[in-house]
């Protein structure tokens, strides 16, 4: 008698429901994803249950959880449906005027304004059927790439960790620059060290690590504590006005705001190296054309920025 071999009772379609099946745990919502009935989705549930001879999606109470099995399965299931939906739209022409496609990309609410809020505007016409789901930027963005959640990262070549595995391009340089109101009280044409060090300072809030500031003050030897932290960028200019407060921001986000609020760039009192911001992907995608495509249109709005 042969050997039973699991993949001679698996088909690409039954993947496909694991994975779904197990982000629900939910057999209605997944036959939904999936556009099947629930009886058909149940069935794929029991020839799943049989092929890996574990329950996969036990109930507790009234809901459906995943067995250590399913969540080891995980990982390595969609990775596999990853490479082989790669390797067939790599052999696909792809048509930015009628081809449909939806991309996630992880950027900062900067990003989104100063880089991606053109691209956003122009694929009504440009390219009608393509939408861009853009997501906040989470500690783990780098893992959400590397696992295949987003198709796009932007982020500070500075804050890129070392050996991840994923392709990448410098998009655009960004000074770092210290906003203040128009009519600041205090300060002048120039900032002194001692305002820098004593002025209230608004800042971004980056979770556990650094923001790329951060980082050049440490260099520096420059501790300056903050007395408000934002979750957001794009937030901190319109703190500005009317306050004594002072950020350190990018230079193009407060040239963009400082065209409708009354605030204003002073140097900082110290050289501060610019900052870069790139690009990452992974490398599953490089021969995905709708993927170049979308990375050739994020290389030409960077273009555009300098």
């Amino acid at each position: 008698m042969e050997p039973d071999h699991v993949l001679g009772r698996l088909d690409l379609n039954l993947l496909v429901a694991f994975d779904v099946l197990v982000e629900e745990c939910n057999v209605t919502r997944a036959a939904e994803r999936l556009s099947v009935g629930q009886p058909a989705m149940s069935a794929s549930l029991a020839r799943l249950r049989r092929a890996f001879g574990d329950p996969l999606l036990v109930r507790e109470g009234r809901v459906l959880r995943p067995t250590s099995v399913a969540l080891e399965l995980v990982a390595p299931v969609r990775a596999a449906l990853e490479i082989i939906e790669s390797t067939v739209r790599a052999t696909r022409a792809f048509d930015p005027r009628i081809d449909q496609r939806t991309f996630t990309v992880m950027a900062s609410d900067y990003v989104l304004l100063t880089l991606l809020g053109p691209i956003l505007a122009e694929l009504e016409t440009e390219a009608p059927n393509v939408r861009l789901n853009v997501r906040p930027t989470t500690p783990d963005a780098v893992e959400c790439l590397t696992r295949s959640e987003t198709d796009l990262l932007v982020m500070p070549e500075e804050l890129t960790p070392a050996g991840l595995g994923a392709r990448s391009v410098s998009l655009f340089t960004e000074r770092l620059v210290v906003a203040i109101a128009q009519d600041h009280p205090d300060v002048g044409e120039r900032l002194t060290m001692e305002q820098f060090l004593t002025l209230p300072y608004l800042a971004y809030d980056a979770g556990p690590g650094l923001t790329v500031g951060e980082r050049r003050l440490a260099d520096l030897g420059i501790d300056r504590p903050v007395d408000v932290y934002t979750q957001s960028f794009v937030v901190q200019p319109l703190m500005l006005p009317g306050t004594r407060f002072m950020a350190l921001l990018h230079e193009r986000l407060v040239l963009r705001f400082a065209q409708y609020l009354p605030i204003r760039i002073v140097e900082p009192p110290f050289e501060l190296a610019p900052m870069t911001e790139a690009m990452l992907w992974s490398p599953r995608t490089d021969a995905d054309p709708a993927h170049r495509w979308l990375r050739q249109r994020v290389r030409r709005a960077a273009d555009e920025t300098r």
